[in-house]
């Protein structure tokens, strides 16, 4: 299946999470949720294998690797408020989770190795962490696959040749009709995958099922909050094509709205309304990080709350504006690092420079809630670019490949808050 064009919500502004990284943290929550639903919630023992040369040997504890797998394994979405314990959960509920470091090949540094034991099966499955809570499961039973939570998927697994005909024969005669479907083959069999936007009614998975005794069915439900379609059809995948294509006939903001409503198949409002959500999580964030954090396991404690204290006290740098930001940044910041809700903006480690810049600097030029969101959409039409283009994934591109991203969101976030255009770069350098 070729690269799917990014999408805002997906690949950018999101997801909405608690610990103190998108790639581990709320990406394994993904992967674990992924695993749960493949023994359809019998879970019994879970054994995950890291690469002792990979990212995870060292951070899968430090950076919540493991209480996100874990998390997902119970149920948990990267927002839930029962993340951070969800290993003592487990150990409450009996459920079995080991970790070890073990030499295989791996291609990408986020690579989760895992064993799921059901009550009566057990699966093999690999996955990896691609940046910024994107995920891709790539093999599962040694069949390779390329699941990134998008669809949902039902996973037909034969053992006969003879009967692969008969399955694609009730398919096309029950006139589903997938977004793809896939053939793979390993020396155990051959896996059908179907990934659709609705969910197969389980009479037809039965009656696929009553064909024969070797055939296996696994269904997954999306963990994304847009879902994909075969067909995406964007207006652009670039800024040189943005540009050329519309020119100052739209800001920044209204073409980001264009691009997520037709990537997503969705309404321009919908886009609007799910943006302004975001940013009012973002609000509460900041809120209470200003209020004082908590969290045993951390290197700093809270220091937010004194840079206002100390704008009232002290001059500091010279201008409300800048101490604004800082503040609000450095909040953010805190949520994350006690395992409070923070958006990944975006990711994790780069989650206050965005909303921190868009949210003080309106504060401070009394903007409304719809001003913010217009500059958070800007901001998410050029992380889109590097997510299409690049990577946000700190272990392919070091750490400030994040926190360069966050900057430069902030940026054309800036512009729109001034009601500036796509083009105003060019204006300012007097090339109008």
């Amino acid at each position: 299946m070729n690269k799917k064009p990014a999408s805002i919500f997906n690949d950018v502004i999101g997801p909405v999470m608690r610990g103190p990284s998108s790639s581990h943290t709320a990406a394994s929550t993904r992967i674990g949720l992924l695993a749960r639903q493949l023994v359809e919630d019998n879970l019994d023992k879970v054994v995950f294998q890291f690469h002792p040369e990979g990212s995870l040997a060292t951070t899968y504890h430090g950076q919540g690797s493991d209480i996100g797998l874990v998390g997902g394994l119970l149920g948990y979405y990267p927002e839930n408020e029962n993340l951070k314990n969800s290993l003592s959960i487990a150990r409450e509920k009996g459920l079995e989770v080991k970790f070890e470091i073990l030499d295989y090949e791996a291609n990408h540094p986020n690579t989760y190795k895992m064993k799921i034991f059901g009550k009566e099966e057990q699966i093999e499955a690999t996955a990896i962490s691609t940046g910024g809570g994107m995920i891709k499961y790539e093999n599962i039973n040694r069949f390779p696959v390329d699941i990134t939570g998008d669809f949902y998927e039902t996973l037909i697994f034969i053992f006969e040749d003879s009967i692969v005909e008969k399955v694609e024969n009730i398919v096309e005669k029950n006139h589903i009709k997938p977004e793809y479907i896939s053939k793979s083959r390993s020396k155990n069999g051959i896996l059908v995958n179907i990934k659709t936007l609705n969910e197969i009614e389980k009479k037809l998975l039965e009656d696929i099922k009553n064909l024969s005794g070797s055939i296996s069915i696994k269904t997954l439900s999306p963990v994304l909050p847009i879902l994909s379609s075969k067909n995406i059809s964007v207006p652009f995948l670039t800024a040189e094509e943005m540009l050329k294509k519309y020119g100052d006939e739209k800001s920044l903001y209204e073409m980001a709205l264009l691009y997520e409503s037709i990537r997503g198949g969705i309404s321009e409002e919908e886009v609007f309304e799910k943006m302004k959500t975001i940013v009012k999580i973002m609000r509460n964030s900041i809120k209470e990080g200003l209020s004082g954090t908590e969290y045993e396991d951390r290197i700093l404690g809270p220091q937010a709350y004194l840079i206002e204290k100390a704008e009232e006290k002290y001059k500091l740098l010279p201008g409300k504006l800048m101490n604004k930001v800082i503040t609000y940044i450095t909040s953010m910041m805190e949520v994350k690092s006690s395992m409070g809700v923070i958006v990944a903006a975006p990711t994790a480690g780069s989650c206050g420079g965005l909303p921190g810049t868009i949210i003080g600097a309106s504060e401070v030029m009394d903007l409304s809630l719809e001003d913010i969101t217009k500059g958070m959409l800007a901001a998410g039409m050029i992380g889109l670019f590097i997510a299409q283009s690049a990577t946000f994934a700190a272990e392919v591109g070091g750490c400030q490949v994040e926190c360069g991203a966050g900057s430069s969101m902030a940026a054309a976030g800036l512009v729109q808050l001034m009601d500036g255009s796509a083009l105003s770069w060019q204006k300012c350098n007097g090339r109008s």
